[in-house]
């Protein structure tokens, strides 16, 4: 019997958990048997590129955002569900096609290097007030018009 998503997500909450700068040859191992390898490489490219921005605001709260290839992504780890297990969530096509349609994925690479960068101390973090959090929030909840060809 194959193991469940939550199954899954619960191994690999604790895989991230363990992560440190000292384990991070055996934890990239182990992330492998999670991952295909261009999600895995992709994750790490932008940790690499300093990609991952943690927006810090005067009271505490830390909104997060990954520069893609193509675009600004919003993303957001540890979300509470009903069975207690923290979720994660990202705007980009991929996080809705692979995790929440097709099933396919556990998480999107933006989510990924949000996690990893999180844990190993490499998120570019910014000091920010009220104004420019909503202004960083309105932006990354701006629809995007849809044209048809």
């Amino acid at each position: 019997m194959a193991p469940s998503t939550s199954d899954l997500a619960t191994l690999l909450g604790k895989v991230i958990q363990e992560l440190s700068p000292d384990t991070l040859d055996d934890s990239l191992e182990k992330l492998r048997f999670f991952f295909p390898e261009t999600l895995l490489l992709g994750s790490l490219d932008l940790i690499d590129r300093d990609s991952v921005i943690a927006y810090k605001t005067p009271w505490g709260r830390t909104q997060y955002e990954v520069l893609g290839s193509t675009a600004t992504y919003a993303v957001f780890p540890g979300l509470p569900s009903p069975s207690g297990d923290m979720l994660a969530y990202c705007t980009c096509p991929a996080y809705a096609y692979s995790v929440l349609l097709s099933e396919t994925q556990l998480m999107c690479k933006h989510v990924l290097a949000t996690l990893l960068a999180c844990r190993l101390g490499r998120c570019a973090e910014r000091n920010i007030t009220a104004d420019e959090l909503a202004s960083i929030i309105a932006r990354q909840c701006t629809l995007q018009p849809h044209t048809s060809s």
